[in-house]
């Protein structure tokens, strides 16, 4: 395995601009570094489920059957459409003031292992990136991938957690002034909603 270059692919990627880096972002400054840290941790722990189904070929099935993809769509979508609706309804409300509660962290946690789990873009992306770096030479494909996978979720973990603790800082801040934080919270409303109607267009 190109271990190296593995590594080195996987942090731009997870830099780059998409959906997991803004739904990090928009959590943090909208609710904390700790909210925001925990909403990382969902979304690595439905990065498990994504690795282990691409390494055992459970990905490749549900990519070949039209029906079951696009009832993922339809799911992932619904749910993001939700959470638009959700945010847009309590936009007037400055959840960075709030000391957020065990209960809602739970929530939080949970969201962040949904949204990645209904989202068939993270599918797609793991069929087409993982293999590239699987030795042939070494043999053991499934634990090779594996492997990868475990790499690539612990180097997510903690660039998305360096992302939620500077939203964070900008966030103190800014989230002072009632207008800014109206925006903001309209802004996440929107992101969950162009995210949410993105996925129906997935191939």
């Amino acid at each position: 395995m190109n271990l190296a270059g593995f590594i080195s692919a996987a942090l731009l990627l997870t830099l780059m601009p998409g959906p997991d880096i803004l739904f990090v972002i928009t959590q943090s400054i909208t609710r904390g570094r700790k909210s925001g840290i925990v909403f990382v941790a969902g979304l690595c722990t439905g990065l498990v489920v994504h690795i282990t189904a691409v390494s055992l070929g459970v990905s490749v099935l549900l990519m070949n059957s039209p029906v079951a993809f696009t009832l993922l769509k339809m799911a992932g979508a619904a749910y993001l459409l939700y959470l638009s609706i959700r945010a847009f309804l309590g936009r007037h409300q400055n959840h960075f003031e709030l000391q957020p509660s065990a209960s809602a962290q739970g929530k939080l946690y949970r969201k962040g292992i949904l949204m990645n789990l209904l989202n068939p873009k993270v599918i797609l992306f793991f069929l087409a990136f993982f293999p590239q770096f699987i030795d042939p030479d070494i043999g053991q494909p499934v634990f090779q991938m594996l492997c990868l996978g475990l790499i690539f979720m612990v180097q997510a973990f903690l660039i998305f957690s360096l992302v939620a603790i500077l939203a964070d800082r900008l966030a103190r801040r800014l989230m002072q002034h009632p207008r800014i934080a109206l925006g903001v919270n309209i802004a996440e409303s929107l992101i969950y909603a162009l995210i949410g109607l993105s996925i129906l267009f997935v191939h």
